[in-house]
């Protein structure tokens, strides 16, 4: 395998800290929030997840770019990270399937890269000092004109993003024929949770993210799903508003990360910034209605305030991430509305999850009965 003999590269952490590597992918500068994804495969599926929208990633598996990329795994059009930072980062590639390198697939995103960092380090200073702005370069020498860069960064706390990522105008996906009808409000949503959903028998309508209820109605929607998504639920205030609706309507509705997060903020409840997020495809969860555990895939730095549950009797949590005890899921007693914090539609990642998929369409069923 041929690693990149590249040109130098830095990185400047919002603190002041520095870190020296090699430049890849695209030659330039990108600012961020910084994050990780502990991850071993899946990286292709990780940069083009429309959630990482504003993210500066770490990948702290070893290599990076070895298995070249892949028309099929994407879940979008694009890569949305907003930059790359890796230990070793492969200028070919072994698979015989990919259709390209990883270095020719950043160039032709505008994606920079930088390698040969002790990610390990890197990644212990993250978890100690918590998630912050970043930038990075393989063009500009002078750290104090870079510096002054970072300082124009936007924090991701209290920033909208999802409307980057939405689609413009409404499409359909899934047989004529199929048995289910399903509204997709898009907040960012990733291709997996769209075919996850065609594959049990439903037909898709996508909305753009402002769609309003009386518009999912002249559908004929059976249920509602709330997809993922980049940025800050708090700062999406008239979604929020729209949800309600949603809910009050009666109507099926699975919400899925950022689509959970703004769930319970209709339900009165409160969400946080977490200290540096959960991302990557081993996270533990427990089942807290049948006692089984889920490793999951996950992939936020927002999190429903577990403590604010009391704020409605009506909220019932249904899952709890095993590391840190947060909110991992929840579904309303009195309604056909349940979400997860983390992704069941992981792809590459682990299936345990799946199940949820099969409970929403239960659900409906039971609706049209």
């Amino acid at each position: 395998m041929k690693y990149l003999n590249a040109s130098p590269g830095v990185i400047i952490l919002e603190d002041g800290t520095i870190f020296y590597g090699k430049s890849a992918g695209l030659k330039g500068t990108a600012t961020g929030e910084i994050c990780f994804n502990t991850g071993m495969t899946g990286y292709q599926e990780i940069y083009t997840d429309p959630s990482y929208l504003g993210q500066i990633m770490v990948c702290t598996t070893a290599h990076i770019g070895n298995y070249g990329v892949s028309n099929d795994e994407v879940e979008s059009e694009a890569v949305k990270i907003n930059g790359l930072i890796c230990k070793k980062f492969a200028s070919t590639y072994s698979r015989s399937m990919a259709n390209d390198s990883l270095q020719n697939y950043f160039v032709n995103n505008n994606i920079v890269a930088i390698s040969d960092i002790d990610t390990r380090a890197l990644v212990r200073y993250i978890r100690d000092k918590g998630a912050m702005n970043v930038i990075i370069s393989s063009e500009v020498e002078d750290l104090d004109r870079l510096k002054n860069l970072l300082k124009q960064t936007p924090s991701m706390q209290g920033l909208e993003l999802s409307s980057r990522v939405s689609t413009e105008e409404a499409y359909e996906l899934g047989s004529p024929d199929a048995a289910y009808k399903v509204a997709v409000l898009d907040y960012g949503t990733k291709k997996n949770i769209l075919r996850c959903l065609t594959d049990r028998n439903c037909k898709l309508k996508v909305f753009p993210m402002n769609t309003q209820l009386d518009e999912i109605k002249e559908w004929g929607a059976d249920g509602i799903m709330l997809s993922n998504g980049p940025g800050d639920p708090s700062s999406m205030s008239s979604n929020v508003e729209t949800i309600k609706t949603f809910v009050d309507s009666g109507l099926p509705i699975f919400g899925i990360c950022l689509g959970h997060q703004l769930l319970g903020l209709s339900y009165g409840l409160k969400t946080l910034k977490m200290h540096n997020g959960h991302r990557g495809i081993n996270h533990p969860v427990k089942n807290l209605l049948t006692t089984k555990g889920e490793i999951t895939s996950q992939n936020h730095g927002f999190v429903v305030d577990v403590n604010s549950l009391s704020l409605n009797p009506d909220v019932e949590m249904t899952h709890v991430h095993l590391n840190d005890n947060s909110l991992a899921g929840m579904k309303l007693k009195n309604k056909p509305v349940f979400s997860v914090q983390y992704h069941p539609e992981s792809s590459p990642g682990p299936h345990d999850s799946r199940y949820l998929f099969d409970d929403f369409i239960e659900l409906i069923k039971q609706n049209k009965n």
